[in-house]
């Protein structure tokens, strides 16, 4: 089964296109290669809830101020679905344009304010020394330390308050229950919404339909098995999400097929592992000198940023899975190393 889009073009930036019964499609500018964001209104009773908030940039508020000019009721509640800045960061700008209170997960909340401010092994710092660790050369070690914070830079302001949404609860809106569904790997506690009544997925980051959401291990939590969890979180999304349902992600455009998707990334991930091992076979490698195995392609400083996270993840998933070794030599540097199976013992 392939995927089908019922739309075959997103709406302009600035304006609204219904997708569903009452809930309506709106995408904002990007000043990245990934140009855009989708964002999400829903009519919510007499008002308006909204799913995200977009890059706060002029462009963009000047786009939201047309449309929340044109909103016939309240905007009574903003939904961020994780903390990345395209997500997040015109929050406490529609909070004040609205006075809506925002609601997040309390994993995501957090971690937005622990990356702000660099505590808690987050922050430009940290991220020098877990890159330097994993073999990064000192020319992009200097650069990324000379540029500092990106997310306080992305995210001029955060929430200082928020409504609390866990696993498991169901948001009400419009009338229509929302399920919560929560997704780890490409953030820490990221949150999708799923309506059986309209049979809607609004899935954010977690599963788009032509890309692999960036999956990065960050230096608070140097093992950790990122790519399992995003793995996992999407075999929960194909088992409980009917074949039939309307997938709203966050970048490209909305489809129906979850579960071809799901398989297809599977495969994707797949294929990049076994890449990775096959490269660590004649000698050890670190992930820095395996970024052109993953990519293939001219890196800029802020590809790289992202291209190390994931390279460290795909290699700690390799690790915990027993297919590759880890050794660090005498001058710090972690370099793996593809273990000899039974099958290849003659």
């Amino acid at each position: 089964m392939s995927l089908h889009y019922p739309h075959a073009a997103p709406p302009a930036a600035g304006e609204i296109r219904e997708v569903a019964p009452g809930i309506f499609w709106l995408r904002m500018p990007l000043p990245f290669q990934l140009d855009h964001i989708n964002l999400w209104l829903l009519r919510d009773g007499d008002g308006w809830t909204i799913v995200d908030t977009g890059f706060p940039e002029d462009g963009v508020r000047d786009h939201w101020r047309q449309i929340l000019s044109a909103l016939d009721g309240p905007v009574k509640r903003l939904i961020v679905t994780h903390f990345h800045p395209d997500h997040l960061g015109l929050a406490t700008w529609l909070m004040a344009e609205t006075g809506a209170p925002v609601w997040m997960t309390s994993s995501e909340f957090l971690t937005a304010h622990a990356v702000w401010n660099e505590v808690g092994g987050h922050g430009a710092r940290f991220m020098v020394e877990q890159f330097r660790q994993h073999g990064l050369d000192g020319d992009l070690l200097a650069k990324f330390a000379q540029r500092g914070s990106g997310y306080r830079k992305a995210v001029p302001d955060l929430p200082q308050h928020y409504e609390r949404v866990m696993a498991g609860d169901v948001l009400t809106v419009d009338g229509r229950p929302w399920q919560i569904i929560i997704g780890h790997g490409h953030s820490p506690e990221h949150m999708a919404l799923y309506c059986p009544e309209l049979d809607v997925l609004i899935s954010g980051d977690m599963l788009l339909p032509r890309i692999s959401t960036n999956i990065s291990v960050f230096a608070a939590t140097p093992e950790a098995d990122a790519l399992r969890w995003y793995l996992t979180s999407l075999d929960v999304m194909a088992k409980e999400i009917p074949e039939k349902t309307l997938v709203l992600p966050s970048h490209g455009l909305p489809f129906v097929g979850v579960q071809p998707r799901v398989a297809d990334l599977h495969a994707h991930h797949e294929e990049r592992l076994h890449a990775l091992e096959n490269s660590c076979e004649q000698a050890p490698k670190s992930a820095a000198g395996l970024l052109d195995v993953l990519f293939n392609r001219a890196l800029d400083t802020h590809q790289t940023m992202f291209a190390m996270g994931e390279a460290i993840a795909h290699l700690n998933y390799l690790e915990q899975a027993g297919r590759l070794s880890r050794s660090c030599d005498a001058d710090g540097v972690i370099r793996y190393t593809r273990r000899q199976r039974s099958a290849d013992v003659h």
